[in-house]
């Protein structure tokens, strides 16, 4: 990986507060894709003063691309960071400082120097953890919900409220996996086929009730592996598919996306009333019927584990397809837990 040299000695400047005159470096992948990568560039910077100072800052380089539904999601993180939204996360859920964004000369791509966090993350994030994180993501959404302010009123670059119901009714208009749960062929036990069946029919019916949800800054990716947990706080990372949404959308995520299996049904009953406790700090429940999570899980994971099902490449990729399945199955009349104090 090439470095632009100019950019990483900005973007150390505004790190470490100081005139940064000279600096080695070494790049090592941390994920990625045909559309952009990220890598942990790390080394040493020489101050105009003499002091040698080691360093870690994450290079994010993003490339154009259209993702289905939502044409703007590839510049996003680019206008996000150039607004004021910095300003509206607390110490508990923020996103990683920026410390440069910079466009090429052609429009068609961008870097983003971001603060690099080591931390828990992922599948090791514990049943504490996820409520925790339920809770401050309440917190969050409630106080951008009840104090509505400017930085969030004045961006023009989010996902559309209506993302989540257009995804899935794309999933349903998809005969791979429409016409598979119904097929003689289908290989999913008959209880997963009829929850998906059924939630077809009275699709119409809870997206009029979702719909009547408080309207709120999503995420829209707001699973494990985007959130790191360090001393105490989150920080929230990937923002290029938020936007407006639904309360509960970014829990449905973090219970359900790729989750830790074996407990995931503990995670769902534990995070619903934290994510709750939390956004009610801000706001009366009176307009909140019901908070329409696992309705939400279904809608937006159901044909999307079926398709992963489909495509699996070995028998423990399909086992946890189906299992993912099954343990939604078993939410929906287990009891939700107290939140904790």
């Amino acid at each position: 990986m090439n470095i632009k040299l100019d950019e990483l000695n900005y973007a150390l400047n505004k790190m470490f507060k100081m005139d940064i005159v000279a600096v080695d470096y070494q790049t090592m992948p941390l994920q990625g894709g045909t559309v952009g990568n990220v890598y942990l560039v790390s080394g040493t910077a020489e101050t105009a003063k003499g002091e040698k100072l080691p360093y870690r800052i994450v290079l994010k380089n993003q490339k154009k691309w259209e993702r289905y539904g939502d044409p703007g999601s590839w510049r996003r993180e680019y206008d996000l960071y150039s607004s004021d939204m910095g300003a509206t996360f607390s110490e508990a859920l923020r996103w990683p400082t920026c410390y440069h964004a910079e466009f090429n000369a052609e429009g068609n791509e961008y870097d983003l120097w971001l603060e690099y966090i080591d931390g828990v993350t992922g599948l090791n994030l514990t049943g504490a953890m996820h409520e925790k994180a339920a809770l401050e993501l309440g917190r969050y959404q409630g106080r951008l919900y009840a104090e509505q302010p400017a930085a969030l009123q004045s961006l023009t670059n989010l996902s559309h409220a209506d993302f989540m119901k257009n995804k899935y009714l794309h999933y349903r208009s998809w005969p791979v996996v429409y016409d598979y749960v119904r097929s003689e062929d289908c290989e999913l036990p008959l209880y997963v086929r009829q929850m998906l069946i059924d939630i077809d029919k009275q699709a119409d019916g809870i997206f009029a009730r979702i719909e009547k949800l408080p309207l709120v800054l999503c995420h829209r990716d707001f699973w494990v592996t985007n959130l790191i947990y360090a001393d105490g706080n989150f920080a929230l990372i990937d923002w290029d598919t938020s936007g407006w949404g639904y309360l509960g959308e970014d829990l449905a995520s973090l219970i359900a996306d790729e989750p830790d299996i074996d407990h995931m049904v503990e995670h769902y009953q534990r995070c619903i009333p934290a994510y709750y406790k939390g956004f009610l700090e801000y706001t009366d429940a009176s307009q909140i019927e019901d908070h329409c999570v696992y309705d939400i899980i279904l809608l937006v994971f159901g044909y999307r584990l079926v398709e992963g099902y489909l495509h699996a490449e070995t028998d423990q990729e399909k086992t946890n397809y189906v299992r993912t399945l099954q343990k939604i199955y078993e939410m929906k009349t287990i009891p939700l837990m107290a939140a904790s104090a």
